[in-house]
């Protein structure tokens, strides 16, 4: 294959970037919006040793479940990748991506490998709590969005449809508060300006609503101005506070962050739960399918009451918490200080008496508990996307649970870590795909191993 070819494709499957997956010459071609089951015509646009990437020059037959995205400029922003598809078309595409992953890293037989239906929304718009969009100039005018896909492009975004509505209007308030008081705005090319990013969460079960605005410089002209115009135009909010990032960075925060007015931190629930989130917080971005997921965690955990449970990676101990009722004792860790601090002081305001949680890395701590005599019966792991740490593998593998509840956002680290404790002796025994991002290509899993 070369640049310029152009060729019919048939569409077989769906990539985990959302691209539709044909083969030409037993050559794998990548094609950005093509859906499985279509038969189209590509042109190559890129050539690899071991795969080529193409664009749509048209479609031959279209696919039943192409429908017209929503959102008026999909196309160019990327931050959705397969809105051109139906609802229960993404559903069930996101299964097979697991199912991918789990062929091409893993040995396990196909008629063996159990993988549910995903769990998806009943209302796959506006499921966002929290937006982040850089500010910029075009035209002499300010924007806030995000940069399209592959490119340094900043894209205005007036109305984002995946986003909580309260997130949308208060953006676009401030965006027109630095308009109108001609504000400075960062330039990230000469690394002058001041205002970088606009961050608003919101607070689905007590809408509260929180605005941090990133900026380059700690003071700025017309501050105390911007301030009192964002009381004025904005009294639904009920945290302001600004954060200072002066390095020259991808990174959205810096370490200085001060408040405004307001209260430092909002209240969000989950189910009978409550978490204070400060702006630097990390959340899950849907609360909605969070409870979905947290629930199936506690479904393949099947708790009896009398079990031990490691929470590993806990973060302020989310996942802990909504299991602990369940459990005998519950014991999580993180490296992170200040997540055990957040999650020592959630398990004290909800009463729970049974969970215990210490700094440190769990290959570390595990052992040690072990060697004291307390020996876990379940292990919960929520890593981040590039998995599990190979050394806490190893452990897990040396301590052996009954059984390990996999949590995952990027299924094909999943299938790498899954192989590797398929060889230590478990065997998986149910991978259930979870829909926390509708109209992109990301997918969750919860997946189960259990000691043979």
């Amino acid at each position: 294959m070369k640049i310029g070819q152009t060729f019919p494709l048939s569409i077989k499957r769906l990539g985990i970037n959302g691209e539709g997956i044909g083969f030409y010459k037993r050559q794998v071609v990548f094609v950005p919006g093509a859906i499985p089951g279509e038969d189209i015509f590509v042109e190559i646009t890129r050539v690899f040793p071991n795969r080529a990437e193409g664009k749509i020059k048209k479609i031959k037959k279209a696919s039943k479940n192409r429908v017209t995205p929503l959102c008026p400029i999909y196309e160019t922003c990327g931050g959705c990748q397969v809105q051109h598809m139906s609802y229960s078309a993404q559903l069930k595409e996101k299964r097979d991506m697991v199912i991918q992953a789990f062929e091409r890293y893993t040995k396990i037989p196909k008629d063996q490998l159990q993988v549910g239906k995903t769990i998806g929304m009943d209302e796959p718009w506006a499921y966002r709590n929290k937006s982040q969009f850089q500010v910029g100039i075009n035209k002499d005018t300010v924007i806030a969005g995000l940069y399209s896909s592959n490119t340094h492009k900043l894209i205005n975004i007036d109305h984002c449809l995946v986003q909580h509505e309260d997130t949308n209007i208060v953006t676009n308030k401030v965006k027109q508060i630095i308009r109108d008081l001609n504000l400075s705005v960062y330039n990230e090319r000469k690394h002058t300006g001041s205002i970088r990013t606009i961050v608003v969460r919101t607070a689905f079960r007590t809408d509260e609503i929180q605005l941090a605005i990133v900026t380059a410089t700690e003071d700025f002209p017309k501050k105390k101005l911007f301030i009192d115009e964002v009381k004025k135009r904005l009294p639904q909010i009920t945290s302001f506070v600004q954060n200072v990032n002066e390095e020259k960075t991808s990174l959205i925060f810096g370490n200085q962050t001060e408040e405004l007015f307001g209260k430092v931190t909002i209240t969000e629930h989950l189910r009978d739960l409550s978490f204070e989130l400060s702006a630097r917080a990390f959340f899950q971005l849907n609360p909605q399918q969070t409870v979905k997921l947290y629930d199936e965690v506690k479904k393949q955990a099947k708790l009896s009451g009398e079990e031990k449970v490691v929470d590993a990676y806990c973060g302020s101990g989310t996942i802990g918490m909504w299991l602990a009722k369940h459990a005998k004792e519950v014991r999580g860790m993180d490296i992170i200080k200040e997540s055990i601090i957040d999650a020592r002081k959630n398990a004290k305001k909800h009463g729970i008496t049974n969970a215990h949680y210490e700094t440190g890395k769990a290959e570390m701590l595990m052992p040690k508990w072990v060697k004291e005599g307390w020996h876990p019966d379940v292990i919960v792991v929520d890593p981040p996307r590039t998995g599990c740490d190979q050394t806490f593998l190893e452990t897990v593998a040396r301590i052996k649970p009954k059984r390990m509840v996999y949590v995952s956002c990027n299924p094909s680290t999943l299938a790498k870590d899954v192989h590797m404790l398929i060889t230590n002796g478990f065997e998986v025994e149910n991978v259930t795909p979870v829909d926390m991002f509708p109209q992109t290509a990301q997918v969750e899993a919860v997946c189960t191993l259990v000691l043979k």
